[in-house]
């Protein structure tokens, strides 16, 4: 009658509007990988490198001063997603021209397996997602 519900593992952390935020935010969900088993998975690279755009994307265009974003991770043994939430403006979107800059999400969309941008109440949320075989490696 009291069974346990299973719940997929989840991690997040809040991170300053500050540049060194991006590497932490890449280190924390390098530990978060590794702590679930991951980190030598065949994708690790490219959920990694998927952080470090997002978060640099959210510290360069969407976290006011003053203000936090918070980088969310979840796995439930077959899908990781990925999920950096700001509370600026604007809808993040892949530029029609290649530019010095702005080729974070195209990065994103080119190596996870599916990626998106949804609301919150201030801001939004920038998530990408990664697929089987996100699963450990040796």
């Amino acid at each position: 009658m009291n069974e346990m519900i299973q719940l997929p593992p989840l991690r997040e952390r809040f991170f300053r509007r500050e540049r060194r935020s991006v590497p932490a935010a890449r280190q924390f969900a390098y530990e978060v990988l590794a702590g679930w088993g991951l980190a030598k998975g065949e994708r690790c690279d490219d959920v990694l490198l998927c952080v470090s755009e997002l978060a640099t994307n959210a510290l360069v265009h969407g976290v006011p001063p003053g203000r936090c974003f918070r980088v969310f991770l979840r796995y439930d043994g077959v899908l990781l997603r990925v999920e950096v939430h700001d509370s600026g403006p604007g809808e993040p979107r892949i530029p029609l021209e290649a530019d010095e800059g702005g080729r974070g999400l195209l990065l994103v969309a080119a190596l996870s397996d599916k990626w998106g941008v949804g609301e919150r109440d201030p801001g939004k949320v920038v998530w990408c997602e990664f697929l089987s075989p996100v699963r450990p490696g040796g």
